[in-house]
């Protein structure tokens, strides 16, 4: 079995433009997110998936300095992004990962794929019963699948690249992978300034390395004052792109 991660990655983000090639502790964010998830120990090939856009020749050429494939398709139209990469190499499974998540857990990555392929599933989310801090999310998906859905899916399910399996579950094998204890009270993604405060505050005391996700709940749970910094923020509905 070949598994392939895909990074979807730009520059243009509404809220926070550039933040995946802002540096937290000597790495950009996307140079974070992709070692993550190689550290997994669960990928053969990984890859990044990113727009025709001007602004994106950047994400490009940190791509080339970090050593990880690039390749370029429509800003909205993210599954045709990932079906763009699938077009280049031959993958039974894929892993998608956002650009935006520089904390993400290798430990959560490598038992997600493992009980994906164990169930046999088209598809895993951590994110349907949510337990995992937003921003740790995993999500694995049968290559033949996205393929399968490029017919079908519309509007919204074109941006979110896999929103049109788990909103159809009786027309795939979906299994939802819940983690406990419940931490999805915490916000560990990148997508404000206030979500950056924390996560900067969480890599100069952790260091370099990804961090378990139970060891960084446990150091927030003293230090409630870090925790509610982005508390107030509300993460954008399935429907805004």
């Amino acid at each position: 079995m070949t598994t392939l991660g895909i990074i979807q990655a730009r520059m243009g983000s509404t809220r926070l433009p550039g933040k995946v090639l802002r540096e937290l502790g000597g790495r950009t964010v996307l140079d974070r997110v992709a070692r993550a998830a190689r550290e997994s120990g669960v990928l053969d090939d990984l890859v990044v998936a990113t727009t025709i856009e001007p602004d994106d020749d950047a994400v490009a050429a940190e791509c080339a300095r970090i050593g990880i494939d690039c390749y370029r398709g429509p800003v909205d139209d993210v599954l045709t992004r990932f079906l763009g990469v699938l077009e280049t190499r031959s993958a039974e499974h894929v892993m998608r990962f956002t650009a935006d998540c520089p904390l993400l857990d290798p430990r959560l990555v490598a038992r997600a794929y493992r009980v994906f392929a164990a169930a046999g599933a088209d598809y895993l989310t951590t994110s349907i019963t949510r337990t995992l801090p937003r921003g740790l999310d995993v999500e694995v998906v049968r290559g033949a699948v996205l393929k399968e859905i490029d017919k079908m899916a519309y509007d919204h399910h074109r941006t979110h690249v896999t929103s049109y399996i788990y909103s159809h579950p009786a027309d795939f094998d979906v299994v939802g992978m819940t983690v406990l204890p419940d931490l999805s009270y915490l916000r560990l993604t990148l997508d404000t300034e206030d979500d950056w405060r924390l996560i900067e505050t969480i890599v100069d005391h952790f260091g370099d390395a990804p961090v378990a996700v139970r060891e960084l709940a446990g150091w927030l749970a003293d230090r409630p004052e870090l925790a509610s910094l982005n508390a107030h923020i509300a993460q954008k509905e399935l429907e805004q792109a």
